[in-house]
């Protein structure tokens, strides 16, 4: 097992914003085990180190109001705004939604579309409340389940491998566990 978040600080955790102007430790900042994101400027924070073949378990709350964001499965390097990836969709009511983005793809896609819509009904909790989401990585498969519902998988993935962000997009969200 492999703790991404020891719940304290983000000291292995690597940050890019649209603005390079704004100092990321306002707008990733650790409280009481809980990772906060404030969505505002746009950009993601991602693990130092690539990985391949994982489970990721996490859980997500929109504190205020239901807004958008998303974990980027697979990032590619060079850092960019639109980083090479393939993001797992927590926008409120699309949560489970795939995005192939930067020229990401896998055999879902219809109609050279970015977005691979989830195959469930919403299984999302009320703004406040965490939300559970695992992603499972094998081979050249992804696997989402948000709440315990599967709600996406992805096949023929053009990347196996690469770093997991949480993206910073809208307004507020946190991470934890």
């Amino acid at each position: 097992t492999i703790q991404l978040f020891n719940g304290k600080d983000l000291y292995n955790w690597a940050f890019k914003l649209k603005d390079p102007a704004v100092d990321p430790a306002t707008v990733f900042t650790v409280r009481d085990g809980v990772i906060h994101i404030t969505g505002n400027p746009f950009g993601y924070m991602r693990t130092k180190d690539p990985y391949s073949e994982y489970k990721l378990h996490l859980e997500y709350r929109y504190p205020v109001e239901a807004t958008n964001s998303g974990v980027f499965i697979h990032a590619q390097l060079p850092d960019t705004i639109w980083i090479k990836t393939f993001e797992c969709q927590l926008q409120a009511g699309n949560a489970g939604d795939f995005i192939c983005m930067n020229g990401s793809s896998m055999n879902e896609q219809k109609d050279n579309s970015r977005v691979v819509k989830k195959m469930a009904a919403s299984s999302e909790k009320p703004t406040g409340e965490w939300n559970t989401v695992e992603v499972i990585c094998k081979s050249n498969t992804i696997e989402v389940h948000i709440n315990g519902v599967l709600q996406n998988k992805g096949t023929g993935v053009s990347q196996a491998k690469g770093y997991i962000c949480l993206q910073s997009e809208g307004k507020d969200i946190e991470f934890k566990n």
